[in-house]
């Protein structure tokens, strides 16, 4: 594997592990302020935090910096927008089908399930992946139903929120791979943040805030609680601005397929993070559910040889 491989691997790795660890803060955030609340808090709150990024990302001249041709501001302001649209539509889906009842083991595993969905979309985009990789997706989806699922699973309407939450995933994860190396690593995830808050906006302020003053004060007073404030920072700042910035900078140099199943280690995350931060116990289902993940990982590293053709 190349240094810049290894370099974007690892840039995933540490994205799931935020992503991952965040599930407590979007699961205590979301109950004390409200779906659309909460999601538009934490766009807005990974939106301002990017700013100092952008700055010194210029004055590094780690990244290309602000685009020079009216190409580059095309594709930085078509990658951005789309960006945010899909990922307004994964929090807001997410946030609905926690909020409604689906279990967080059961919404974990529904909402990995776009590593199924990439690669199907990569074929019709002419991005093909080896057998490992198939076989990686299919050892994730087993390891990740060991380690959310426990009972009954029958589909319920919450369900199908989360399900969509794994399709916009999907959606937006090959939109920052189209236009991988074409747009600024600080910039687009600042668009993306600013429209995915702006869409949140609009049934924050008519269905959590009612639409009145009075709303705006109930929220203003949780939010000063320190609970909640500390979920909304830690989703805007380290799962947001700081995660995505990672994921931008990730997907240059790794297939969109074997990057979703690098990001897939977020439900693995989450349950290490149970364990080692609240003490939640792991049984022997759920550590072989990670080790199944683990495995698939590294499966998918492997490059495979190419067949020649014979004339």
């Amino acid at each position: 594997m190349q240094k810049s491989q290894m370099q974007s691997v690892l840039a995933l790795m540490v994205t799931a592990f935020i992503w991952g660890a965040a599930f407590v803060a979007q699961s205590t955030g979301g109950d004390m302020l409200g779906p659309f609340t909460f999601s538009c808090l934490r766009f807005s709150v990974g939106a301002l935090a990017l700013l100092p990024v952008i700055k010194l990302f210029d004055r590094t001249g780690i990244t290309a910096g602000k685009p020079k041709t009216r190409q580059e501001r095309k594709d930085l302001w078509k990658c951005g927008i789309c960006c945010g649209f899909f990922l307004s539509m994964v929090s807001l889906s997410q946030q609905l089908g926690l909020y409604y009842g689906t279990p967080a083991g059961k919404a974990g595993f529904l909402s990995a399930c776009y590593i199924v969905i990439v690669p199907i979309l990569g074929l019709f985009l002419k991005r093909t992946c080896g057998w490992n990789v198939w076989a990686a997706v299919a050892i994730t989806l087993a390891g990740l139903y060991l380690l959310c699922i426990h009972g009954d699973f029958s589909v319920q309407t919450s369900d199908l929120l989360v399900l969509c939450s794994s399709l916009m995933s999907a959606f937006q994860l090959m939109t920052v791979d189209h236009y991988a190396g074409r747009v600024d690593v600080a910039r687009m995830p600042f668009i993306q943040f600013v429209t995915a808050a702006c869409i949140a906006f609009f049934p924050m302020f008519f269905s959590d805030m009612s639409g009145n003053v009075s709303g705006i004060l109930r929220c203003m007073e949780t939010l000063a609680k320190p609970q909640a404030l500390g979920s909304i920072l830690y989703a805007g700042v380290l799962s947001g601005s700081v995660a995505y910035t990672l994921q931008s900078i990730g997907q240059r140099h790794v297939h969109p397929a074997v990057a979703s199943l690098i990001l897939s280690l977020e439900s693995v995350f989450a349950v290490l993070a149970g364990w080692v931060v609240l003490g939640q116990s792991l049984s022997l289902r759920e550590l072989a559910g990670c080790g199944l993940v683990f495995a698939a990982i590294i499966l998918a590293q492997i490059p495979m040889k190419k067949k020649e053709r014979l004339s």
